[in-house]
Order: structure tokens, then sequence, then C-alpha cells
């Protein structure tokens, strides 16, 4: 290794020009003569030496750096044309060619091109200007080349003046599918789109989202980088540094951005994929940096240097880790590894490609592989003949068999047939032997619509010029120590899909996984992304879906929001639940509780029915009204207690409307029959003249029931008509839909609980009047108090109401319409029940008539002292009373006597005894 260090050095230093250009015979590298011309444009230099001397003069320079896989592509053209000529393709017509080296420049590859557009048998090369080049014979016929797409496109765009047909192996900008810009360019290959495209499946099938992007600074690493930008955006994939290399190793700054970027990528510890568009001479001093520095990476190579078998006998290039690369589809090597075997047996006159490796194999025979290699790609061209003259000519045929890079070498043919295929599309009728038989733009025509047979299949040039074959994965594998370059799969870019031989190939894709290179960790289903400061989507938090959001999938950028009236979900959740549907259910134990009351209370009306009527004839259920009134009363706080059965279970339509109705209805009537009561124990047992006469001409029990009643019904009737009641389904509780029944209008619900409340106060003041009725008949006392029960309970109902939110709304009021209903009961009918019951002697006619005079006689007494009291005052002011009937001296023939001072004794009359009997029955048969 150290002799070849000292060799290189001396070797840029000779200055021989035994290679140089003298004239434009020199200029060509490989020759062959035929009937019809194709040239060949092949980068078989890396670099073109820079002139020494100044001033600088327009001299076309050698070039070093003999490049052993491109010069394999030259004989891969030249074994082609000696195919053709040798079989019935083109029976009659044989095919020539003219290559040409362009050292990897655009200015070589133009002076070259400038030749191709020469006059045919023009003696001195002279191309003519015309502003009709219909008629016009060049030297050749169609180009085959170049190697790199800046070259292709620079010389691209100078064929076009004629439009000669250029069909390039290599080439793959996605810029030169433009045929406005470039009309006369083909190419066997596919464009980067699908390239780039296979890459970011690779990319995001493999997990990764965080990656590097190093390419050259030339036309095919900036459009390269372009497509695969917008390829790896629309697939979420980010680039977290791309590093652009100069495009020329002559460039002072080359070492120092290859250092820059090998900083970058150990700097990125999160970056393990790198993409890498570049030439192969390129890669080579990348990754030997990158071994320097113990990177390990996963690199995934484009199409230029995927196969490339001198980088991958670089010593130690495991310790670089994985490398995965697209390659062009391969075809059947043997043919051309026979005519390899052969190579060493044919001329050298007309190919200088050919002499001048057999010059660098004899220099640099005495090294091993990788210095042989390494020797033969730092030699220049001025120096081969001076080391050459003390050496023997040695020929190793298998080092070329193991550089051949089996894509390259198939589109190179594949270029070659399908211009033989358009020249005997052409040569039909015509006599091709003559070459002024046809001109290059009706070639290109018939190149257009060329179809060539390739493995058995067709294929043909697109609209754009390119043919669609497929790529190969190429995955470079440590085999027996040294590495191999294997085809792990195979990528169809129509379908855009990975196709595989056998399950162990898929397994070595899959095992690419196991590399992580992303920005953030991936985001679990339940989770999604929420962006950071960084600019890059790549990098990002994971955070909880929040509540009534989920997320499915990883790496979600956000969370699908549930369907908030029907479905819900918790924070993190991967799932949205049907919200549960809540109302009072018949098997909820509060409904049941408050069903037992109704129950009891329907139990109750029924048993106060029952005693009633077996003790129809007694005093006390004939002072209460008789069974015609108690039964309505008892038969409404029946329709109260099965109201409440409409406040349980799923709510419909009918149970919303029915429920308010039927509980306003039956209330009102109920309330209006106890008016009546209080009205006529009022009117009983009133001993004021005025207040009788009054209650005498309002004391109408039909009609006050029927109107009081009637009103409650117009109430609901409007309410139903105009703002009935409606089924609602509550969304506003997160998990659980509560189905509840919508009143309408609070107005209305308003208005016939107020009407009530209104009769109820009614009753309560004129049963209130009468509280003080016989010991054992305070019936209106009882009255008073299940009214006061009745105020209690609703006006506790209004706040309770309006606060509870639920299921258990309806058991508010079924609450309150239970308390209001039994309070109003059993204040009404408990107490006679317990008369009819445990005192019995107390409900006969004659015990009756007993309380009843002896409450008449008390309140007649009452009312003589009362009046002899107003008599008294109207006739003296000041006048107090100074005596009462103490003894039974002071009765004088049933006379009081009163003394009131300053005047005379007055005689107070006494009612009699038989008056107070009167009075009695009278009362008796009010009630």
């Amino acid at each position: 290794m150290a002799f070849v260090s000292f060799l290189i050095p001396c070797f840029v230093i000779v200055t021989d020009i035994a290679f140089s250009c003298q004239n434009t015979h020199d200029f060509v590298g490989a020759s062959s003569p035929g009937d019809i011309v194709i040239g060949g444009l092949f980068a078989v230099h890396s670099e073109m030496l820079r002139p020494e001397e100044h001033p600088v003069k327009p001299i076309i320079q050698n070039c070093a750096g003999f490049e052993i896989q491109i010069f394999l592509q030259t004989l891969a053209m030249i074994h082609a044309i000696e195919t053709i000529n040798n079989s019935t393709l083109l029976s009659g017509v044989t095919l020539g060619y003219e290559i040409y080296d362009t050292c990897a420049e655009v200015t070589k590859a133009m002076a070259s091109a400038l030749r191709f557009l020469s006059k045919f048998n023009s003696s001195e090369d002279v191309v003519e200007f015309k502003c009709n080049y219909s008629d016009y014979i060049p030297r050749i016929k169609a180009v085959t080349g170049a190697s790199y797409s800046e070259v292709s496109m620079a010389v691209s765009r100078l064929l076009a003046l004629q439009l000669i047909p250029q069909v390039s192996p290599v080439s793959s900008a996605e810029i030169l599918s433009d045929k406005i810009r470039f009309p006369s360019f083909f190419r066997t290959i596919p464009s980067d789109f699908h390239q780039t495209r296979a890459m970011t499946h690779l990319i995001c099938q493999s997990g990764w989202n965080w990656i590097g992007v190093i390419a050259t600074d030339d036309d095919n690493g900036r459009f390269a980088l372009e497509s695969f930008g917008v390829q790896a955006m629309a697939n979420n994939v980010c680039i977290a540094f791309k590093e652009m290399l100069p495009a020329y190793l002559s460039d002072n700054t080359f070492h120092t951005k290859v250092d820059h970027a090998i900083e970058k990528i150990v700097k990125e510890t999160r970056v393990n994929v790198i993409v890498v568009f570049m030439r192969q001479f390129h890669v080579l001093k990348l990754f030997k940096k990158a071994i320097e520095r113990d990177v390990n990476k996963i690199w995934i190579a484009s199409d230029n240097w995927s196969a490339a078998v001198k980088i991958s006998t670089i010593p130690n290039i495991r310790q670089l880790g994985t490398i995965v690369g697209f390659g062009f589809k391969s075809g059947d090597m043997s043919t051309f590894q026979d005519f390899l075997r052969n190579l060493h047996e044919k001329p050298t006159d007309n190919n200088k490609f050919l002499h001048e490796y057999i010059m660098l194999l004899s220099v640099c025979a005495h090294l091993e592989y990788h210095d042989f290699q390494t020797c033969i790609a730092n030699q220049s061209q001025n120096d081969l003949l001076e080391n050459a003259e003390s050496k023997h000519q040695i020929w190793r045929d298998d080092f070329l068999n193991a550089n051949i890079e089996p894509g390259f070498i198939h589109s190179t043919t594949l270029a070659v047939y399908a211009i033989a295929h358009a020249i005997k599309g052409q040569c039909k009728d015509r006599n091709c032997k003559d070459p002024s038989a046809f001109t290059p733009w009706e070639l290109l025509e018939e190149l257009k619509k060329v179809t060539v047979i390739d493995d058995g299949k067709e294929i043909k040039f697109d609209a754009n010029g390119d043919m669609s074959t497929s790529y190969d994965v190429l995955l470079w594998k440590e085999v027996d120590g040294h590495m191999e370059i294997t085809t792990m799969a195979e990528y169809d870019p129509e379908k855009g899909d990975f196709i595989f031989e056998d399950e162990e190939k898929k397994k070595d894709f899959l095992n690419l996984k196991k590399v992580q290179s992303t920005c953030s960790q991936h985001c679990r289903p339940g989770q999604m992304k929420k962006v950071t400061e960084s600019p890059h989507t790549c990098c990002y938090e994971c955070v909880y879906c929040p509540e009534n959001h989920y997320s499915n999938q990883t790496d979600m950028d956000y969370c699908y929001r549930c369907n908030n009236r029907t479905y819900w979900a918790p924070i993190n959740s991967t799932t949205c639940y049907r919200k549960t549907i809540h109302f009072l259910a018949w098997t909820d134990w509060f409904a049941v509780f408050l069903l037992l009351l109704s129950a009891f209370g329907v139990v109750l009306v029924l048993s106060i029915s029952v005693i009633f009527t077996k003790n129809l004839n007694t005093p006390v259920v004939k002072a209460s009204g008789g069974l015609t009134v108690c039964y309505i009363i008892l038969f409404s706080h029946f329709l109260i207690f099965l109201s409440t059965v409409f406040f349980i279970d799923e709510p419909t339509e009918f149970k919303c409307k029915t429920r308010q109705a039927l509980f306003g209805v039956s209330f009102t009537l109920c309330i209006s029959c106890i008016l009546i009561k209080s009205l006529k124990i009022l009117l009983a047992f009133s001993f004021d003249p005025k207040l009788q006469n009054f209650l005498k001409r309002v004391y109408q029990p039909v009609p006050i029931v029927v109107t009081c009643t009637g009103i409650q019904v117009i109430i609901c009737i409007f309410w139903l008509i105009f703002r009935t009641p409606f089924l609602k389904q509550n969304f506003s509780i997160p998990r659980a839909i509560i189905l509840e029944c919508n009143e309408g209008s609070i107005v209305a619900f308003g208005i016939m609980l107020g009407y009530i409340a209104v009769l109820a106060f009614i009753c309560f003041i004129f049963a209130f009047k009468g509280r003080k009725l016989p010991e054992n008949y305070n019936e209106a006392k009882f009255i008073t108090f299940g009214m006061l029960i009745y105020f209690i309970a609703w006006i506790v109902f209004i706040p309770v109401y309006a606060t509870t939110f639920g299921k258990y709304l309806p058991a508010v009021e079924i609450i309150v319409v239970l308390i209001s209903n039994y309070g109003i009961l059993c204040c009404t009918f408990l107490p006679k029940c317990y008369i009819i019951i445990y005192k019995q002697e107390t409900n006969t006619k004659s015990a009756f008539l007993k309380m009843v005079y002896t409450y008449s006689s008390k309140s007649a007494g009452s009312v003589a002292v009362s009046q002899i009291s107003l008599d008294s005052k109207s006739s003296s002011s000041h006048a107090t009373v100074s005596g009462s009937c103490k003894s039974e001296k002071n009765f004088v023939n049933g006379n009081c006597h009163f003394q009131v001072p300053g005047q005379r004794l007055i005689k107070g009359k006494v009612l009699p005894k038989n008056t107070a009997r009167t009075m009695a029955r009278k009362r008796l048969s009010s009630i």
C-alpha cells in the first residue's frame, strides 16, 4: 500500500503527451467502420486534468481516473454491435461505432457532440450552419450515452438541433423526460421519479422518517435531490440534513466538504439512514472518511453506485453498516462474459480504451485486488507509456468479470438494440448501404415506435422516451469475509410494490426495520402528534387524545372526534364507545321504591273506598259529602297515583303528553271537590249572617267543580296543541344519553301548576276560616294541614327541580306528587276512617247531634254576648262591663244583668235551650 502511495504522485507529475489530442482522429476513443455509424459517449475517465500554464488556452486536456465500470459499458456497446452484425437483424447492413470519452466533463462531451454533428464524409469535420437540417446527413445516425445526466442534458440540447436520436443507458434525471426541452432524448431505464419513489417506499415500509441526504452539486444530484424531496414530503419523510459535495474532485473545497458531511452525520445521532446520490468516485472518498470515523448507518444507494464493485471492495467496508441500493434490472450476462474472456485477443489499434486498460494491467499487476483497482483508478494518460515501457503485458480477465455491474451492461445493450430495431424499420424499403438513405430525424420517429424483446417481454419507449423497466433492490452482504452485492427484491415501478423471490429475502428486507431512524418516538394508538418548535413535521411530541377523541393508528397527526351526540371516548382512547341510554327504568331501585309508594297509595284509596261504602249511612260518611263526592275525590287521588307510572321507564311521545295533563286535571278535580267541602263546612258552622248570605250565593257545587276543572282542561288543551311536550335526547352528559320529556313550554307548565296553587290557596283560606269546629269533627283543620303540606312540597320542588339533572329528574316530580297527594288524602280521609273503625261510639246520630248541639250552644252564647257588647259600645264608647252572670242569682227569667258604670242595669236576653236545639238541627241538616 505504501508503494502505491508513492507511485500515484509520480504518475501525476509525468508530462508525457503520448495520449494527448493532436488531431480530431486522436479524439476518438474506440471506433469501427460500418454502413451506419452509431456514436457513443462514456465517461471512461472520472476527471479531466487542469492546465498548469497561464494564461489558459482552449486546448482539450487529457484525463485521469480510469473507470473500469464505464469501460465495461463501452465494451458492452461494442459487443452488442458485433452481435447484431453477426446476426440477421440487419441483413446486409453493418453497424459501425465511434465512442468518445467525456471524462465526466460537459465541455469535453460537447466537443464530441460537435464532431457527431459534422457532415458525413467531410474531411475537415465541418459542421454546417443551416436553417433546415431535414436533408442534412451528419457523421453518425444516433448516439448512445452519456454516462451522467448532467452531460446528457447538455449533449441532448446540441443533438436536438439536427434531431439526432440519443439513447442513454444510464442518465436517469427526471427532467430528461421533458420532450419539449429534450425532444430527441431516450433512455432504456426508468427516470429518477421511479427511483426516488422506490426509495421513499423502502423508507416508509421500514418505519423510518428522519434521514439525511448527500448528493453531488451538479444537475444530476440537484434534480435527484429535488425529486426525492417531493416524494419524501408526500410520504411524511423528513430530511434532517442535506449535504452537497462538489461535482469535481479537482475542486479545492472537496475534501473540506466531505469532512463537514461526515461531521454532520456523526452529530445527528438520531439519523441512522443516509440516502446518497453521488458518482462512484465521490462515494469512494466519502466512505473512506466514514470508515476512519467509525460511522455505522444504513446507506441507501442510488443507481450510480449501488452495484459498484470497487466500492464494495474497500477495506473494512462492513464497518459502515448496511448498504441497500437500487440498480437497473439486469439480464443474461453469459455472452458478455464470454466476450470479456476473449478480449485480450482483439486488436487495440482502434480501441484506445482497451489499449490503456492493458497498459494499466502491466503497471499495477504486482498489487493485490483493492490496491490493484486503486492503482488503475489513479493513473493518468500522461504517464502510462513511461511506466509501461519496462513492464510485461499481463491479462486478468477475472478482474473485468468481477467488476461487471449487470444493470448498466444490460441497459447499454438494450440501447444499442433499440437503435438497431429502429434502423431495421427504416431499411425495409431502402438501401441502407448508402449512408444517405435516411436522416437522423426519420430514425427518431421510427425509434418512438420500436418494441424490443427483453427476457421474453416486449418493452418500448413511453411518451416521455423512457423504458419502464423494473429495479433490482440490492443488499450488500458479507459472505466469507468479503462483501457481496445480492439481489434482495424486485421493485415494480408501475405497481409500486416490492417482489420477493423467497421468504429468506423477505426476511432480510424486514430486518431493516430493526434499525430506528426517527426524530421522535412513534405515537401509539390513543395518542397524536403535537408539533414542536422544530420546522420538521417528523419532530413532535406524543400526547394523549383528549376526551371524546380517539386514534386507532400509529403516528396519527390528529385524533378523530367522536360523534358527541351518540358516542364518547375517554382520554387516550383507541376507539369510540356508544353512549349508554339512561332513563328512570322499571328496574331502577329508586323507581321500584316510588312505584311501591304509588301502589300503596292506590291500595289506600281502594281501602278507603271500601270503608266508606260499607259505612254509607253513618254520620261521618254523610258529613263528608256522601259517597258521590268521596268517590270523585278518591278517583282523582287514584288518577294522581296512576300518573306517576307515566314518569317511569323509557319516555315516549305519548307518555310525555299524558303525564302532566293527567296529573294537572286530576289534581285540579281533587282540589275543586275539597274546595266545595270547605265552603260547605264554613257555610254550616258560620253564625255571621253576612258571611252566610255570601256563602249561600257562592256555594254551587256542580258548577264550581266543573268550572274549576274545565279551566285546567282548557289550559292543558292549549298546551298540548301549541307547545306540546315532546321526547328529547339530552347529550350534555359525556358518556350517556338522557331520554327525557321536554315540557314544550315552561310557561304552560308553570300556568298549570300555578292554577292548582291558586285553587289550593283558596281552599286553604276557607278551611282556615272553619278550623274551630267541634272537637270530634275537625275536617277543616285537617284540610288546612293538607293544603300546607301541598304548599311546602311544591315550594321545595321548584329549586330542586331546577337544579336536578339526569335520569332522576322525573323522580323529583314523582316524589312531590306523592307527598302532596298523600298529604291531602291522609288529611282528608284518615281521620274519618279512624273514627269509623276505632271510635264507632261517636259515629252515631245521637252522638253526632249531641256534639253539634254542644258546639251550637257555645256558639249561640258567644254570639249573644258579642251582640250585647256591640250594643253597649254603640251607646257609650267608654262603657265597660262591670258585672256578669257569675251565679244562678243573676238569671232572672232567663235574663242576665250587666252593670255599666254611670248607667242603669241592662238586661240581656239569653237564648233558650230549644233555640240551641233548633240551631243544631239546622247545622246537621246543612252538613
